[in-house]
Parts: C-alpha cells; structure tokens; sequence
C-alpha cells in the first residue's frame, strides 16, 4: 500500500491546518494505516500466499468476466448445495486505498467460508489513477448485478447474497447498498435490492478527509467527487442487516469513521458494531470467517440464517 510521502517542512513558517485541526502531514499519517504495524510487506505477502494456497487447495473458476474493462473479473469458489438448498454466497472486495492490491492477493478469505458451506466470489476492479473512482463504484456494483443474474448458473442462492469489504473494498461495497435516487448520480447498476447483508471491515465513509490526504494524489477526487462517493452521507431510510468491524489498533481517523457509520447506521439497519482487540488493519480480514471469534460467529451466522443478529443500539461487541 502507498506510504505518505514525507512532509516538507518550510523553516519560518507553522503548519496550515486542513482537517479537523490536522496538517497534511498529521492527516497523511492518520490515512496511513501501515505505519501501525511492524511489517507491512509480511502481511501482504501472507495475503498473495494464502491467496495462492486457497486456489490450489480449493476448486475454483478464475478471471470470470463481469464487465467490459479487462479489470471486470471475478475468482468464484463453489459450495455444494445443502439440506436447505443451494448454499449462500459471500462476495469479497478488497482493499489498498483503491491504488493496490487485486483479487489474486484477496481469496485468503475463502477456505473458512467454503467449510462452513457458503461460496465466495472475489472481485477484481480497476485501481487508480487509471481508473477513477466513479467507475469502480460501478465495477463492484456490475460485479454484484453479475452474480446475482448468474446465481442459478453458479449454483448459490439469489437471496443469500451477502457482500464484504475490506478498507478500500468497505468503501465500495457500502456504496453497493445505495440504491439509486432520481436526479442524483449513481454509477452502475442497482444492485441495492440483490444484496441480503453487507460486513463492511476498516472502512472509510466519508471521502473529505481522504481528498484532503495524500491518497488523493492518485484518486484526484474534486470535492463533489468526493461528497458524492462518500456512502456516510446518502444513506437510505432501510438497509439490509450490516456488519460494522475495524480493529482496536486502527488510527484515530479510522475509528473516527467507523464511529461515524455506526451512528447513521444504527437507526437505519440490524446492526452489529464490532471492535476486534486482537486486531490490527490488516490482521482484521482473517477473522472474517474465523470459527468462535464475535466477528467470526456474527458473518457465519448471517450467511447461515440470512441475516446476522443487531447488536442491542449504543453498544459495540468487542473479540
């Protein structure tokens, strides 16, 4: 993931505050998840090796084509029907500041999903500055309407469809669940209505700050760009059941966001509002699926039941 670029510092003069009090160096730094871990690159790698280790171990259909952009496909990991019927399906979107990553580094997630008997589908989109941000809220709204339309084909359930993000990923799929509104943009298809539930992992939901960081350098986000790509502001009255998670070891701003989209979020959906301890940014999207933790057992039981549990309004699980 793109580090923030090293402040320049001009002797004479203080800072200019540009958010919330912050710098842009300050700022940069509270967008800058990695420099809360150790080792970045040792989780990145983790992700491409277990991502490597999950298709090979697994049976899976690769470079699916979703849309017209060669970067519009999707890695599909089949489950068997059930005693109830065809299986859920969990679809997953990466992150990496919408800059990096792809879905070959991202089926990490999948083992612990298929054994509990659910399929997953990990989307790839195109990243920045090649493709703007508009269109890759339309690539993951295609790849969803694509799923959707080819369930009985793929063999999940068309009502079971419940999607996942990570960071960058969270951006996009919160974006998913708004449905289209007359007279307002909206870049893609309408997928609001085909999604049963929605985990939403270290998310960024209001973009201004990230317009105003370094990570916009890449995304070149005008400030209607970013107000109108940011979900926290055009939420609908309803949405389907949503999982809200970031680790306890995020930064500031992160947590900021996060609280920000619980409270919009609370009287509009069945919510779960977690804070995972033992987590950190890039550690949290391994306890997706993972048997017995509360983030874990929230995700299993939505795929499960088609829908997970609120937590009771004003408080937040911890793991």
């Amino acid at each position: 993931m793109p580090e923030s670029p090293a402040p320049t510092l001009i002797p004479g003069r203080a800072p200019v505050p540009v958010y919330r009090g912050m710098d842009r160096a300050a700022l940069d730094r509270q967008y800058t998840p990695s420099h809360r871990v150790p080792d970045l690159r040792a989780y990145l790698d983790r992700y491409t090796r277990d991502s490597a280790n999950a298709r090979r171990r697994h049976p899976v259909l690769t470079g699916l084509p979703y849309g017209p952009h060669p970067a519009e496909t999707l890695d599909y990991f089949p489950a068997p029907a059930g005693p109830a019927g065809p299986p859920p399906l969990l679809v997953f979107v990466h992150g990496g500041n919408w800059q990096e990553l792809s879905k070959d580094d991202s089926a990490f997630p999948a083992p612990p999903l298929l054994r509990a008997g659910a399929a997953v589908a990990v989307v790839g989109y195109g990243l920045a500055p090649a493709t703007r941000l508009d269109d890759m809220v339309a690539m993951v709204r295609r790849a969803v309407h694509w799923l959707h339309r080819h369930a009985d084909a793929l063999g999940f359930a068309p009502d079971r469809l419940h999607l996942a993000g990570h960071s960058a990923g969270a951006h996009l799929a919160a974006m998913a669940l708004l449905p289209r509104v007359p007279g307002t943009p909206h870049h893609g298809p309408d997928v609001s209505a085909a999604i049963a539930g929605a985990t939403l992992l270290s998310g960024m939901y209001d973009l201004e700050p990230v317009r105003l960081c370094y990570v916009n350098d890449a995304l070149a986000l005008d400030p209607a760009a970013a107000h109108r790509n940011s979900p926290l502001h055009h939420l609908p009255p309803r949405l389907p059941p949503v999982v809200l998670a970031r680790g306890a070891d995020e930064t500031a701003e992160y947590a900021r966001q996060h609280a920000l989209m619980a409270a919009a979020l609370r009287p509009r959906a069945p919510l779960t509002d977690l804070v995972a301890p033992a987590h950190n940014h890039f550690s949290l999207p391994y306890a997706l699926a993972a048997p017995g933790s509360p983030l874990g057992t929230t995700v299993l039981t939505a795929l499960a039941r088609g829908g997970p549990r609120s937590v009771p309004a004003g408080r937040s699980s911890r793991e």
